[in-house]
């Protein structure tokens, strides 16, 4: 008998070596697999035109944010980022975040001078901010591309302000859409591979040397048979044509603000559950709390988290009161929030040129 426990022993030590030997072949397959797919992210689609060097037309912006801004505890007091030039006057495209609320802005150009900018517009649905230089750059504007014919393995060029690492050579990794957690959605976002170390307002150059999306992120993409891939996500700038003229002459977007609720969203298995509501915010005040699960909005059942933000904005304009079912511990309870418009939540500074449409 202790012979057969002892030979079944051994057996079940074979087995589990053979299975460890097995895994491990397994994931180095996996990792030589993964490295020559980013390698090949990289390389030029043979016969491509060569691209225009857009490095002249970029720029670095600076941004100090006062203390009590309400962005200042998510997004930091001083923020950098990069800058398009966009036409010849100076105006100057980034993603909006690195500019929003800034007592003070400045770009850096290629020379090395530091020029003084003023804030000129944002937009929350696209992510889009403006600002322009308040002395001549004589610096040549990037021309806008379709970013609608931008599609999956399309080669392109990420561009950022200054350095000897600003561009590199990358591919279109996927046309999806981007679910954001600040209450924010992309039907079709651009995610490039390999990703660039400094994509806050990066450009994204076709093979034209035109621009065809501004960088917001970095995120990770699931790739089937590789798994999470580390990329880029930019905001098409296509999005950016319709409402570019609002923008300069009033600070934002004509168009009906969609309603806000001041939360931070996250997805779990298509659970929609609360990370952190905004200070003082619409959430914040009618009781909504870190942890809560959304069940039901306006009484409709949401499926995750983009579900939620399209049924949330289908209620009307911001300012409508937003009925909401939610799991706080093992209570459902619901609350009635009204929504606001975010714009006339953020702390502006004077001279700003936000404008409230109604």
């Amino acid at each position: 008998m202790a012979s057969r426990i002892l030979r079944f022993k051994r057996t079940l030590r074979g087995l589990s070596r053979h299975i460890f030997v097995q895994d491990l072949v397994m994931k180095i397959i996996k990792c030589i697999f993964f490295a020559v797919f980013i390698s090949l992210l990289a390389v030029p689609i043979y016969g491509q035109p060569s691209m225009i060097d857009p490095r002249g037309s970029m720029v670095t912006v600076r941004a100090i944010i006062p203390p009590d801004a309400r962005t200042a505890r998510a997004l930091g007091t001083f923020r950098e980022g990069n800058g398009i030039v966009i036409d010849s006057e100076g105006l100057i495209l980034t993603i909006g975040y690195v500019i929003m609320e800034a007592r003070h802005l400045e770009l850096e150009i290629q020379s090395g001078d530091s020029i003084p900018a003023s804030f000129v517009g944002y937009d929350h649905r696209t992510g889009f901010g403006l600002l322009r230089a308040q002395t001549p750059i004589n610096v040549k504007p990037l021309q806008f591309g379709d970013s609608s014919k931008v599609e999956t393995g399309d080669s392109v060029v990420l561009v950022s302000g200054i350095g000897d690492d600003a561009s590199q050579e990358s591919r279109v990794l996927s046309r999806a859409e981007f679910t954001g957690y600040w209450e924010y959605l992309l039907d079709s976002a651009i995610y490039a591979a390999p990703a660039h170390s400094n994509f806050a307002g990066a450009a994204m150059i076709g093979p034209t040397g035109k621009l065809l999306g501004v960088g917001s992120i970095y995120t990770q993409l699931a790739v089937p048979g590789l798994g999470a891939v580390p990329c880029n996500m930019f905001v098409p700038i296509d999005l950016l044509k319709p409402i570019l003229k609002d923008l300069v002459n009033s600070g934002r977007a004509r168009k009906p603000p969609q309603p806000w609720l001041g939360v931070h969203l996250d997805e779990f298995y298509g659970r929609v559950v609360v990370m952190r509501t905004a200070a003082d915010g619409p959430a914040e005040r009618a009781g909504l709390k870190t942890g809560d699960v959304i069940v039901r909005v306006g009484g409709k059942s949401i499926s995750g988290l983009s579900d939620f933000y399209r049924k949330l904005w289908a209620n009307g304009k911001a300012g409508v009161v937003i009925s909401l079912s939610v799991l706080q511990g093992s209570e459902i309870k619901k609350l009635q929030i009204r929504s606001e418009d975010r714009y006339q939540y953020l702390k502006l500074r004077p001279g700003s040129k936000y404008t409230k449409w109604s």
